[in-house]
């Protein structure tokens, strides 16, 4: 199986786990281990988690033989239970590439690409609701909050009514069904900045796997089991996940929220760590890797 994903800012998300021999990092989305081999380089031990089980294949079979590499197929979003059923108390560093790997979108029959005429299935774990599930049975009103609210995507309401009115003369089995589906629900030039689909794909593809619900969650717990001086690194592709990581990471570093006109400090509240300044793609790898456009890394540091 040849697992190929052009990693976007590679060697700034190493760089910024400032990397010891005495660290343990979690690689919270493995892929095909090129982060987990980079880091393991220098890390004390790598935690290596992916969700996809073709993934899984592919770290064992690149990852395998390496002593400080534990692979575990399993969704980032179990981080703690993950930790603690290795016996570890604390991490060093937790590194998340969010978004769809190359692979996943250049599988055609992984459904993820709108590119590509594929059956609708968009699962990152290959198991649960289908992104054929949530089209054939959700309802008008739910399609069109999820488009609009994960994809934003102005012509939600308009999808989802001509999604509905197709299903009812037979269910939407392929991606190209449901491409034609968008194309004609929007005026002409509506069309022209990027792909018609994209926004709504992205949005059925963040449903189906629960995305912002497993960041949520995993921010949360990532940094419960973060050791003091250690970072937590994250790669976001589409401004709902980089709003998250952004505000989480702010709520973490604000000190006092008493009122101005207090005199005095009452509840205690002090900065638990930092940010770096965030990370976008050089000039270069846009040029290389058009897929980079949108992303951006940000970096916190526990105290």
């Amino acid at each position: 199986m040849e697992f190929v994903h052009k990693s976007v800012l590679f060697d700034e998300a190493i760089k910024a786990l400032n990397l010891t021999d005495e660290k343990i990092i979690v690689d919270g989305t493995a892929g095909g281990g090129g982060h987990s081999g980079e880091i393991a380089k220098t890390a004390k031990r790598v935690i290596s988690i992916d969700r996809d089980p073709d993934a899984i294949q592919v770290l064992h079979e690149r990852l395998g033989d390496r002593e400080n590499v534990t692979i575990v197929h399993d969704n980032y979003s179990n981080i703690k239970s993950i930790v603690a059923d290795l016996g570890i108390e604390k991490i060093d560093g937790l590194l998340l590439d969010l978004g769809v790997s190359s692979f996943q979108l250049d599988t055609a029959d992984r459904g993820f690409s709108f590119h590509k005429d594929a059956p609708l299935d968009m699962r990152m774990s290959k198991s649960g609701i289908s992104a054929k599930d949530v089209v054939n049975t959700y309802s008008q009103e739910q399609l069109a909050d999820i488009i609009f609210k994960y994809g934003e995507e102005k012509f939600a309401r308009r999808i989802a009514s001509n999604i509905v009115k197709a299903r009812q003369d037979k269910p939407i089995e392929t991606t190209f069904e449901l491409v034609d589906i968008i194309k004609s629900s929007m005026p002409q030039k509506a069309m022209r900045d990027s792909h018609p689909a994209r926004r709504t794909f992205q949005a059925i593809r963040i449903e189906v796997n629960r995305e912002l619900d497993a960041l949520s969650s995993t921010l949360d717990d990532a940094f419960s089991v973060l050791a003091p001086g250690g970072r937590i690194a994250i790669i976001t592709f589409h401004s709902l996940e980089d709003r998250m990581v952004k505000e989480r990471f702010n709520e973490w570093c604000k000190g006092c929220t008493c009122p101005k006109e207090f005199p005095v400090c009452v509840c205690g509240n002090k900065p638990k760590g930092k940010t770096l300044k965030a990370v976008a793609p050089s000039e270069k790898e846009l040029e290389e890797n058009p897929r980079a456009r949108s992303s951006r890394l940000r970096i916190f540091e526990k105290f």
